[in-house]
This record gives C-alpha cells, structure tokens and sequence, in this order.
C-alpha cells in the first residue's frame, strides 16, 4: 500500500507545466495520474509502473499527443511485462478492428456464447411499426435479449444519450408487436447496448431509467468490457504486436476476428499467412500468451 502512495505522488508531480494534445485536438495539461491509473489497470507490477513513470518523465516535451506518449508507454511495458502490454493495448486494438463495425458484432456474439447464449448476428426482428435488424440475439433457455454493439474507431468519441434512445425504442417496437400476438414465443426480454467506447452521463441515466443493460469501456465497474474480454480470452487479433498491420486485416477480411482463431485444430498456425518459420514461433508465442489463463 505504501508503496502504491509512493507511485501516485510521484506521478503528480510528473509534467509539471506540461501540455499535451488529445485525439480530439484539445490540449490540456499532462496528467501523470492518468496515464498511472492506466497503466495500473493493466496489471503491470509496481515496479514496473514506477519504471515507466520514470523514464516517460524525462522524455516529456510540451506538444507531445497523447497517441505518442501511449505508444511510448506500450513499448515499455511490453519489453517489462508482455501481458500487461496486451491488456493495456486492448483499448486501441477493438478501435482497430474497423473501419466497419461487423468484426466488433462478431466479438460480442462470442463474448456471449461464453457465457451459455445461442447467438445469430444481424438477426431481421419484425417490430409493431416496421422490421428492425439487431446487430446481435442471443438465447438463453427461455430468456431472448438483443443486442445493439455499438462500434466507433476514433478516439475521443463517446456513446451518447441517443444511442440509448435508439436502442429503447427499437426494443420497445419490438416488445408491442409481441403484446399484440397471441402466443408471445420469441418474446425479447431485454435489450442491451455494448460499446468498446465510454458512455456519455447522460447515457448512462437513460439507459438506467429504461432498465437497458449497458456495457462498455470501464462501464459498470465490475463485467465492463474489458473484464468480459479477459475474462473469456477472446481477445481480437488487433491485440497482436507481432503480426503486421496488413496481416490482421487480411485476418478480417477473411472473417478472423479472435486470436484464438487463427490457430488451426493441431496448433499450428493459420496458412493465411506467408511466414518464415521463425516469424511463425514469435507469432504463437504470443497468441499463447494470450489465450492462456493466467
């Protein structure tokens, strides 16, 4: 505990008079306190952290973005503690899965058929009004929820009130048609939005008002996405450091979406890509810490 006080008052004092600029363009004064909650929640050690604070300190310009000071960061942990670099990349990894929000579905879908769902992705619902495509329907015994994933691939972006809105009244389209049925087989019981962003305030009080299940980065405290994430190990390819830009969108392209799928079923590595057997070792070295439980 001691020496976790130590850690967070060193990093106040980090940057003094230091300015950075945002994804947004906005520029605002460096948190060293930021980037130490950031780093802590990737698991990485103490001393590790502390390392990190360290020598980001005495590298620090006033301009610098905050994309550089995170690759900076990034770079660090991995070389000090490979998994907690995976953890803390995974932020940007799910932005990297667009431009299309499709792969993101896909991820979801898997998220929930670790948790005993039937899943169908883009699922046509008839509504009271008209018919509605829900990115995902999961089933489970007699429960049916569908599922709005809500994909952004920009920084700086949050998920706003009216999405929430969006999501409610789908749902409540959806649920009048049911009423109106004679036999209410199929019935939707709950609707859920699931977004690899964070939700705006307002956001959140809708979605609690209209009793939407509401999922997304650091949201709630406790089963947000990254948790479901680690949780099931269904981590996305874009977690990777040791495949190519080029090579995980081939991997998209094709329909691979997790890490866990570009093995094959003896092991060995997916032939969709050309690599040398070395480059073939660095690759499932990592896909295997990975999938791995700790």
């Amino acid at each position: 505990m001691a020496e976790t006080c130590d850690i967070l008052s060193n990093a106040m004092k980090l940057g003094d008079n230091i300015s950075i600029t945002k994804a947004s363009g906005k520029v605002e004064p460096f948190s060293g306190e930021k980037l130490t909650s950031s780093l802590r929640r990737s698991n990485a050690s103490n001393q590790t952290v502390q390392a990190i604070l360290e020598h980001i300190g005495t590298e620090l310009k006033d301009g610098m973005s905050t994309r550089d000071i995170y690759q900076h960061a990034f770079s660090l942990l991995k070389r000090y503690e490979h998994r907690a670099a995976i953890r803390y990349k995974l932020r940007r990894a799910l932005m990297e899965l667009g431009p299309g929000g499709h792969p993101f579905e896909r991820l979801v879908g898997e998220i929930l058929k670790s948790q005993g769902f039937e899943v169908e992705i883009g699922k046509i619902i008839p509504g009271e009004c008209v018919s509605h495509e829900v990115d995902v329907l999961a089933r489970k015994g007699e429960k049916h929820i569908i599922v709005e994933a809500k994909f952004h691939n920009e920084q700086g972006i949050k998920t706003d009130v009216k999405v929430s809105l969006y999501v409610h009244a789908r749902f409540r389209d959806i649920e009048k048609r049911h009423e109106r049925l004679e036999h209410h087989e199929g019935k939707i019981d709950e609707a859920w939005l699931i977004t690899n962003t964070k939700f705006t305030a307002d956001a959140i009080k809708y979605g609690k008002c209209a009793n939407i299940r509401m999922i997304g980065w650091n949201y709630p405290e406790d089963g947000n996405l990254q948790d479901l994430i680690e949780d099931s190990k269904l981590h996305p390819i874009t977690c990777l450091s040791t495949i190519s830009t080029a090579d995980k969108q081939k991997f998209l392209n094709s329909g691979v979406v997790l890490c866990r799928e570009i093995l094959n079923e003896d092991g060995s590595l997916s032939p969709i890509l050309k690599v040398d057997e070395g480059k073939v070792r660095e690759i499932m070295e990592e896909v295997n810490l990975v999938c791995t439980p700790r």
